[in-house]
């Protein structure tokens, strides 16, 4: 994924969630049929054959996005890229 439309689809993701966060029927429609809401939110046609899943997080419950890998990292880059802040609270470090 470029940078460019890794970039479209976070800011497409932000207005998603920001609308599920304000119209609770919207969200339910995200939730129940998330391609058609999609779709008339943004007004994009998806393709066919895509899937698309919601998966809402709650105070004990969060989940990992793991995306295509479209390249392959070195040991030394894998090395590099472990470690750091967890996503999940502010106690680990």
């Amino acid at each position: 994924m470029s940078e460019q439309s890794g970039s479209r689809r976070q800011q497409a993701e932000a207005r998603l969630i920001a609308r599920a966060w304000q119209d609770e029927a919207f969200k339910q429609q995200l939730v129940q049929n998330p391609k058609a809401a999609i779709q008339q939110e943004l007004g994009v046609q998806l393709p066919a054959d895509l899937e698309v899943q919601v998966l809402e997080e709650s105070p004990t419950r969060v989940y990992l996005r793991l995306p295509v890998n479209r390249t392959e990292l070195s040991d030394e880059q894998l090395e590099s890229a472990a470690g750091g802040l967890c996503m999940f609270c502010s106690g680990c470090v």
